[in-house]
């Protein structure tokens, strides 16, 4: 059975799960121990300790800690890859690509701790100086997603321990491995014994009491609205900061002056890549009436042309989806499209293939509006829905007319038109004939509206969350 870390040593659960590939139901990956309350606990109190001792190190000691589990993660990119992609259902190159991409992350802040360079000035007052500095906010909790559980909770991990704080970790329970694969990294590291606790359970249990603690100084928590409101109503008694990152319904806009193969290109592989379990995934696709038939046309190709397959097969574009309950709830999407009076050009079915799996085939709907609830709700579905709009100006007001505000695109020759979207449109991110899946590490990443709440994760913006800021003054005296 895999164990669970806390101050230090890997110890058993009240009770575990088992660990399912999606590809392959036959294929139980494992058993994953479940940490109880009392854990809990002690994760809290050996972190409170630990903390303090790890923000004392040199700036040094704590750069060659990060470094050393970023090079391991891109150095086992293969092994670690292979794994994720069993126990998450991505396909496999998109796992190896995800475990590297962590190792960047861990190696680029490792850069960060030889950055932290503080503000002077004087003060009004003669004499008096003024000293600005970041210093570790302390214990953090980090909740992180199944859809890229090696990458998300990493840009989450990685900048907590270099700005000197202990980390309590909870990770999603439908990739357990990664989780443990990662935690073992840090575990052989020069670190005090319970700066970073592997706590797995449930979020009703473990997540709630975690959230509630009055240990714990700051939550980084990436998931859905509903959850990441309540994980809000229960922190905020506490003053606990907040960091969160909670969904989206981003759109492509397809213009009429747009390469259309380029457009649909962007749109498939945004729609359909990770079988569009992806916070940035192209859910809306915003398209001008003088090139829309051509365009569905193309993407319908495109869609039927996607090879669907076990995501450890060679050629696989899109694995299955992670869960029976992640499946049925796609399902019941297609349903409720078509009841809504979208026609559904192409997919929208489970698929029987060579291995029993969570597998359906990619959906197109056309003839939807943008006040629909296939327009209005994340799907996180390998479903996309095609809204024809006239001009420009009504396809910017059709991207920004939704709750969410993650990323958004646009595929247009007009630099006009690419300047104008880039400025005006309502998300954290924009992309200009790009797929508006595809983030870089260095930069900072968040939303606005229900998509994100607190500060921006990622690059050196990752700094406002995970340190507090010391204004100190100081009498310089008589020299003589």
């Amino acid at each position: 059975m895999n164990k669970n870390y806390i101050a230090g040593e890997w110890v058993a659960g009240d009770s575990a799960i088992d660990n399912i590939n999606p590809s392959d139901l036959s294929d139980v990956i494992g058993q994953y121990a479940q940490a109880s309350s009392a854990q809990l606990d002690r994760a809290l109190d050996a972190a409170r300790a630990a903390q303090k001792i790890w923000a004392g190190y040199g700036l040094e000691r704590r750069q060659n800690v990060l470094n050393a589990i970023g090079n391991e993660l891109m150095a086992r990119a293969e092994e670690l890859g292979t794994l994720l992609a069993r126990e998450e259902g991505k396909p496999i190159v998109e796992g190896k690509g995800e475990v590297y991409r962590a190792g960047q992350f861990f190696t680029y802040y490792a850069a960060e701790c030889l950055r932290q360079i503080g503000d002077n000035a004087d003060s009004v007052r003669p004499g008096v100086e003024v000293d600005v500095r970041r210093e570790p906010v302390g214990v953090v909790a980090i909740i992180s997603p199944w859809n890229f559980p090696t990458a998300t909770a990493t840009w989450k991990i990685a900048p907590a321990l270099t700005f000197g704080n202990a980390v309590i970790w909870k990770p999603a329970n439908l990739t357990p491995a990664s989780a443990v694969a990662l935690t073992e990294i840090i575990s052989r590291q020069d670190i005090p014994a319970g700066l970073f606790n592997l706590v797995m359970g449930a979020g009703g249990a473990i997540g709630q009491k975690l959230v509630e603690s009055t240990g714990i100084n700051a939550i980084s928590f990436t998931g859905s609205v509903p959850v990441g409101k309540q994980i809000a109503a229960s922190a905020i008694g506490n003053l606990t900061k907040l960091q969160m990152e909670m969904g989206s319904k981003n759109a492509l806009a397809v213009m009429d002056d747009a390469d259309i193969d380029l457009a649909v290109s962007l749109a498939a592989g945004g729609a359909f890549g990770g079988s569009g379990q992806k916070c940035t995934a192209s859910s809306r696709l915003v398209v001008h009436s003088a090139i829309h038939d051509t365009f569905v046309e193309k993407l319908v190709a495109a869609a039927k042309a996607f090879k669907v397959g076990h995501a450890l097969e060679a050629g696989t574009q899109m694995g299955p989806v992670v869960s029976e309950g992640q499946l049925t709830g796609n399902l019941g999407y297609i349903d409720l499209g078509k009841k809504e009076g979208a026609t559904l050009e192409c997919g929208g079915e489970r698929l029987t293939m060579k291995t029993e799996g969570y597998y359906m085939s990619p959906a197109v709907f056309t003839g939807t509006k943008n006040g629909m609830r296939i327009n209005r709700e994340e799907m996180f579905a390998p479903i996309t829905c095609v809204i024809k709009v006239d001009s420009y100006d009504e396809a910017l007001s059709v991207v920004n007319d939704t709750n969410f505000g993650l990323t958004s695109g646009i595929v247009t020759k007009s630099l006009a038109r690419a300047s104008h979207f880039r400025r005006n449109a309502r998300t954290g991110c924009v992309m200009v004939n790009l797929p508006t899946a595809g983030t870089d590490y260095h930069v900072p990443f968040g939303g606005r509206g229900d998509s994100s709440y607190g500060p921006r994760e990622q690059g050196a913006y990752a700094a406002e969350f995970y340190t507090t800021v010391k204004t100190a003054y100081i009498a310089a005296g008589n020299p003589e």
